[in-house]
């Protein structure tokens, strides 16, 4: 990455860190070559004084770095430190020494083969991590792709909802983000969610293999009109890669699939996915988001090990490509016009979108683990938890807290006549709420900090132990509402002050203590509302 020489009213030390040059500017800030006390080169983004000044900005600032820390750092730049009340709030990351996508694009012209598919399976990797951490990137770009010995890495995601949700600086006019790879529901004035992320993502991967972005026009405001009202120029673009990335650039947001599903199908595509030949147009082009039956899917091993040998791709190989004109930037500021309908209630909070999603068919999000008392563990059917003796099992799972209201629902079957299925929220430690579904009762428990556990409600319910069940909690200002199979069935009131927020674990309560029991877990789906 090109480093220019620091300017006089550059600083020379900031945290601890010693900045050696200037790698960038944004709206929000500059990015600085810097060296950390233990001597490695990393990149800290020192944010703009009219921001720093908001005590607002300064809050959300701290509370976006505390999740953007928790996604995991495959295909992404780790988080590394950050100072919000620092005097000069500042951010440090990995530096990733490399080209960004938008440079290689230009100087070697459009990625083909496997490296076209090595940088759409790496950008779905990285979203799937961000989303997971309940974050939204909402500046997916070229520039922001950059190339660490042939792997793409995601940067720059995790501080942009604190810019955006600044009431001085969330106007109808103003938006953070850049035009050509806007989703229309971003252009409507409405709140960006993991589905923003993915329109990018499909913005992004036809500029990767064309070297134009789908909706070019020759005015902001032409672009603008093409992404809420026209088809995408996808010409160049080829086989089963052409059909995902048409999905992914649905206009209405629930019509995208999620990065999750987007990561599936092109593994399971493999690299020739770039020029095998799109199905007959009446028929379904890759197959439909909605798992198959009894959750079984195809495939073998899950995403994080197959990216990691598809990755192996080198896209340095593009690095020899041959030059071809652009017809549309990848990078271009945000007009102040572009706004077709009033934004929202300046400074309102905005949906978190999908936290959570994982099939459950193999570990992931959800390790397997054995004990000689009970097991958390994989088989065709999903996640199956099962214990010999232990009253209760609760099984690890994924880092990323839900907080505030939120929704969670899971299928479950083959319980056993003497087991309940657990699902635990707002988990911190051994404390948490639970909803425990068996064979003739539901009911919500509260497990305080310190103290015994008790029942917050419960209703007698017979649940078929032979068949497929889905369980969904919707928690909204403090209520707790569980529906069985989309019925309701049962609510709590969930206002410990001490247990605003937690992680989500799956797990198993013995009816009767001694006995053997197990249930089957699959398709679950998180949600920050």
């Amino acid at each position: 990455m090109q480093t220019k020489p620091l300017r006089p009213e550059d600083p020379r030390l900031l945290g601890g860190y010693e900045l050696l040059g200037l790698l960038g500017e944004g709206g929000m800030g500059a990015v600085y070559l810097a060296r950390a006390g233990d001597g490695r080169r990393v990149a800290v983004k020192i944010i703009k004084p009219e921001y720093a000044a908001q005590a607002e900005f300064r809050g959300r600032f701290r509370s976006e770095v505390t999740r953007a820390r928790q996604v995991p750092p495959f295909c992404t730049a780790a988080v590394l430190d950050a100072d919000p009340d620092h005097e000069t709030p500042y951010l440090v990351v990995e530096y990733v020494d490399g080209p960004n996508l938008a440079q290689v694009v230009t100087e070697r012209g459009p990625l083909t083969g496997g490296n076209l598919h090595s940088v759409a399976v790496g950008v779905a990797t990285a979203l799937v991590a961000i989303h997971g951490a309940g974050v939204v990137h909402r500046d997916l770009k070229p520039p922001n792709v950059l190339f660490a010995l042939g792997s793409p890495k995601v940067i720059d995601f995790g501080i942009a909802r604190a810019l955006e949700s600044t009431t001085e600086h969330t106007r109808p006019d103003q938006m953070v983000g850049t035009l050509s790879y806007m989703a229309p529901e971003r252009l409507d004035g409405a709140a960006a969610t993991p589905a923003v992320d993915v329109f990018a993502w499909g913005v992004l991967v036809a500029y990767a293999a064309t070297g134009r972005t789908p909706f070019a026009a020759d005015s902001p405001t032409a672009t603008a009109v093409r992404i809420l009202t026209a088809e995408p120029n996808l010409d160049g673009l080829t086989g089963t890669l052409r059909d995902l990335v048409e999905r992914a650039l649905a206009k209405p947001a629930d019509a995208r699939p999620s990065a999750q599903d987007l990561l599936d199908m092109l593994l399971a595509a493999g690299p020739e996915a770039v020029s095998r030949s799109p199905r007959p147009r009446t028929e379904p082009a890759v197959p439909p988001v909605a798992r198959p039956s009894r959750w079984r899917r195809l495939g073998g091993p899950r995403p994080a090990a197959i990216a990691a040998a598809v990755l192996a791709v080198a896209v340095a190989a593009a690095l020899g490509m041959r030059s071809v004109r652009r017809d549309d930037p990848a990078t271009g500021a945000v007009p102040a016009a572009v706004s077709t309908s009033p934004a929202g209630t300046p400074g309102s909070a905005s949906p978190a979108g999908i936290s959570v999603v994982d099939a459950l068919t193999a570990p992931g999000r959800w390790p397997a683990k054995r004990t000689e008392k009970y097991s958390c563990e994989f088989d065709e059917d999903g996640f199956v938890v099962t214990s010999d003796s232990t009253d209760e099992v609760v099984c690890p799972g994924p880092s990323a807290s839900l907080a505030g209201d939120q929704s969670v629902k899971v299928n479950f079957q083959d319980l056993t006549p003497d087991a309940c299925a657990l699902v635990r929220f707002r988990t911190a430690g051994k404390a948490g709420y639970g909803l425990s579904v068996c064979p003739q009762t539901v009911s919500f428990t509260l497990y305080p900090r310190s103290g015994e556990a008790r029942t917050l409600s419960y209703v007698n319910a017979t649940v078929d132990v032979a068949s497929r069940h889905q369980i969904r909690i919707d928690v909204a200002d403090n209520i707790a509402k569980c529906r069985l199979d989309g019925r309701s069935v049962l609510t709590a009131v969930v206002d410990d002050p001490g247990l605003s927020q937690g992680t989500l674990r799956l797990g198993l309560v013995q009816s009767e203590e001694g006995s053997a029991g197990s249930v089957h877990f699959a398709n679950l789906e998180a949600r920050a509302l």
